[in-house]
């Protein structure tokens, strides 16, 4: 959800962190996004990769790797793009101007590139409130909670927008480490899938992301990119990880067990109601209070503005972190005044 004059909160803005505590210790740590602390090691990158435009053969070897790596049916279209984002930004274009459903709460973009587009939107609670919009939109796992929806229930839903030439978007952005969860080895017709690399891999600043569906509606999305749009660097880094199966599982043995980890040092604090590999969330009533301590010790953790009473934590990236976060934690108490008040209602551009 966004303010009313449109702000949506994210996570990751160390900036406004620091204006919230000052007096916070360095280094800071970042727990408010949900990506990889541990990133995929670069490989080493040609000298030529940011001396050209990115060529044909270059996004053709980031396409194939994707394909095996999300397990694209052969059929199906993908479209590389600088980010998840723009994906997100475009999706107006593929539909003509109908009522569309987004399932939240989620992540905020989805809902607000639709209204800027015009369309009538609602965000809805519960899959069946849907009515007749044309478009509907969900995050799978969900980006706070972790709720996931069945393939079986998906399908189902993906037949009943294509007898209305409807279009059911899935934003899968940290379905990788629950692979068996994914659509896109079952495509149905009338559902476009996107995928962020980034997260995952930790590597969030390389802005790659892609949409998986029909050809016809990937081949639009990449005419509204137009030539070149993923940089030589990051078409390179993405085709090597992609292709490193056993990175990737050995990631989701180890995230797994960081979150397990997270979840034991969180539940002495409130009740972890759900998240995925890569963050956890907390609800508490004394989230506020939680987070100005936190705060003040240099640790930023992700707050709500559609519910105050949960905090989203990401996981930490070294022993160091995760011994300060305990201590933290270890030492709060529920009462630390106004301060932790006026710091957890602030409204920020960003967190």
């Amino acid at each position: 959800m966004a303010e009313a004059d449109g702000t949506i909160w994210h996570g990751g803005d160390l900036a406004q962190a620091k204006a919230l505590f000052p007096d916070a210790p360095e280094p800071w740590i970042d727990l408010s996004t949900g990506i990889n602390p541990i990133p995929y090691p670069l490989p080493e990158l040609p000298l030529s990769l940011w001396q050209r435009l990115p060529g044909a053969q270059d996004e053709a070897a980031l396409l194939a790797a994707a394909r095996g790596a999300y397990r694209v049916p052969d059929a199906a279209g993908i479209v590389a793009a600088p980010g998840t984002q723009i994906l997100i930004e475009l999706l107006p274009r593929l539909v003509e101007p109908g009522p569309v459903a987004v399932l939240g709460p989620t992540y905020g973009e989805h809902a607000l590139a639709w209204r800027k587009a015009g369309m009538a939107l609602r965000e809805i609670a519960k899959r069946d409130e849907a009515g007749d919009a044309r478009v509907v939109v969900l995050v799978n796992p969900n980006n706070p909670d972790g709720r996931l929806v069945g393939r079986a229930e998906l399908s189902a839903l993906a037949q009943s927008l294509a007898a209305r030439d409807g279009l059911l978007v899935i934003d899968e952005a940290f379905v990788d480490f629950t692979p068996e969860a994914s659509l896109i080895p079952e495509l149905p017709p009338a559902t476009l899938v996107l995928r962020s690399f980034g997260k995952t891999y930790g590597l969030a600043g390389l802005r790659l992301g892609f949409a998986i569906g029909e050809p016809v509606l990937t081949g639009r999305l990449r005419a509204a990119l137009g030539p070149w749009a993923v940089a030589g660097p990051a078409l390179h880094v993405g085709a090597c990880a992609l292709a490193d199966k056993a990175w990737l599982d050995n990631a989701r043995i180890d995230r797994t067990r960081d979150a397990a980890r997270l979840d034991a040092l969180l539940a002495p604090r409130g009740d972890v109601v759900g998240g995925t590999a890569l963050f956890r969330l907390l609800e508490t009533r004394d989230a506020a209070a939680l987070f100005a301590h936190l705060g003040r010790g240099g640790i930023y953790a992700r707050r709500f503005q559609h519910d105050a009473a949960r905090l989203r934590f990401g996981l930490p990236g070294d022993e160091t972190s995760w011994t300060r976060l305990a201590a933290a934690l270890a030492s709060f108490t529920p009462d630390e005044g106004p301060h932790a008040r006026r710091a957890g209602t602030q409204r920020p551009g960003h967190d």
